[in-house]
């Protein structure tokens, strides 16, 4: 991390309530962030998702949805997205307002995310709805493109590694 980077700890989160925090609140967690949308076809990987927050929630892992419509696949409003989560997918981990993941206005957050490189070594732009960071609490930013599946063997070795840690 260069003078220049602005620490994760310090950015600033909304939640999908409106709530304000930020990603330091999680610092002391395990946490997948993923950009969701409802109406992609990879929204089936919202249940494996929850599977994952209720097999490792209670060790020190959340996962952070952050509804994006940078590829025009979600809902207008941040009500109509947490009932659809909810309903559909029964989801009960944090979400948070709906933001840009990449490009002009994109969040903080995936300004710093994006830096991290994904198994092929290639950093950048978010691909697709459902790319997946996995944070460690000592700031390591470990990065799985869309079509990996949250359950997939290489994202929960990350994930177990990091709460043995």
């Amino acid at each position: 991390m260069t003078p220049d980077d602005i620490s994760l700890d310090d950015i600033t989160l909304t939640t999908i309530r409106g709530e304000s925090t930020t990603f330091g609140a999680y610092a002391d967690k395990v946490v997948m962030v993923v950009n969701v949308a409802s109406r992609c076809g990879l929204a089936p990987q919202y249940e494996k998702l929850e599977a994952l927050q209720k097999q490792y929630g209670d060790q020190g892992f959340t996962v952070l949805g952050f509804p994006s419509n940078q590829f025009f696949q979600e809902l207008s409003s941040g009500e109509a997205i947490e009932e659809y989560c909810s309903a559909t997918w029964g989801v009960t981990f944090p979400m948070m307002e709906k933001v840009k993941v990449n490009g002009r206005g994109e969040h903080p957050l995936y300004t710093e995310l994006k830096k991290a490189s994904d198994a092929d070594g290639k950093a950048g732009r978010v691909k697709w709805n459902f790319e997946k960071f996995v944070v460690t609490p000592g700031g390591a930013v470990h990065r799985f493109r869309p079509t990996t599946q949250p359950d997939a063997p290489e994202v929960v070795a990350v994930i177990e590694e990091a709460l043995a840690g």
